[in-house]
């Protein structure tokens, strides 16, 4: 297998293991409180990425500098997690993940406004046609819901944490100062744990942590290990083999992987039209494997989700 199959297997995987998140999420997002679930999935997760850490690269003294780089970016994803538990309360999985794809456009807008960063105009056109489909699957494909722009209160929670992770996008390149991408990872890890904890104090002691559901144990470990360690793994391993635009490209496939995830589970199957949404999603990611040149905003988000 060549290096660029190896990479764009990696991706796959990566987009079915965010995928299981929503669909996890949603089962779990009610029986405990968004902040105490999320603090110890970021605990979990910086334990793992820690450890991987310290047994490679090492964390040096230089990584310490400037604590409050890690605050910026702990504290963007722990909004980003809060909010997608949040919305995942009343969202469906397949509305959220859409949803989800509009972070690409968005981190496009903060990519620019923080590092005068450009597109291309293929991934332009891609990331309108990603945008455009995640609209109609979030609409459920009702014309009339989209004139009166009737989006649920889940969907419009998760979109403003989408906005907070397409700000983390282009902020992981601004305060950066050359440490390896694991070691400013488990920076943000431990850094989105303590706000997490200074934030759900009170969730986490109310929270009846002995008889807690098991769906929720399994939201926990799989996000934290699966959503989070493994796809961090993935997405470096594929950024060394394949072109920054084709590792951004596999997000779009997120929908259509919760689709699947959501048949696994037993939970029904979208109506017709709104896969033809779904469908504008795997046009967009065609149209940014087709795109050879290096885009200016990159996923580099590990931990998605």
């Amino acid at each position: 297998m060549t290096p660029s199959a190896q990479g764009h297997l990696a991706m796959l995987a990566f987009s079915a293991l965010v995928a299981g998140s929503f669909s996890l999420g949603s089962m779990a997002a009610n029986e405990i409180a968004p902040a105490a679930l999320n603090a110890v999935r970021f605990a979990i997760a910086a334990l793992v990425i820690g450890a991987a850490a310290f047994a490679t690269t090492g964390v040096s003294r230089d990584a310490l500098r400037a604590p409050w780089r890690y605050l910026v970016l702990g504290g963007l994803f722990a909004i980003y997690f809060v909010l997608m538990f949040e919305g995942l309360k009343t969202a469906r999985p397949v509305s959220a993940a859409a949803v989800f794809t509009l972070v690409p456009l968005m981190a496009a807008g903060f990519g620019w406004l923080l590092m005068r960063q450009v597109t291309t105009p293929r991934m332009a056109l891609a990331l309108a046609i990603g945008g455009v489909g995640a609209l109609w699957v979030v609409f459920r494909a009702d014309w009339a819901a989209f004139r009166a722009f009737e989006i649920g209160r889940g969907e419009v929670i998760y979109f403003w944490g989408c906005v907070a992770h397409a700000a983390y996008t282009p902020m992981v390149r601004k305060l950066n100062r050359g440490e390896p991408a694991i070691v400013f990872t488990f920076g943000m890890l431990l850094a989105g744990f303590a706000v997490l904890t200074a934030y759900g104090w009170s969730d986490i002691r109310a929270t009846d942590w002995g008889n807690l559901p098991v769906i929720v144990w399994v939201a926990i470990g799989y996000t934290a290990i699966f959503a989070s360690a493994m796809t961090f793994v993935l997405m470096q391993f594929a950024t060394l083999r394949l072109p920054s635009a084709k590792v951004m490209a596999y997000t779009y496939l997120t929908p259509s992987w919760v689709i699947l995830w959501e048949i696994a589970l037993g939970n029904g199957v979208p109506g017709f039209m709104v896969l033809i949404g779904i469908g504008l999603t795997v046009l967009a990611l065609a149209l940014l494997l087709r795109d050879e040149t290096k885009p200016v905003v990159e996923l580099s988000a590990a931990l998605e989700r």
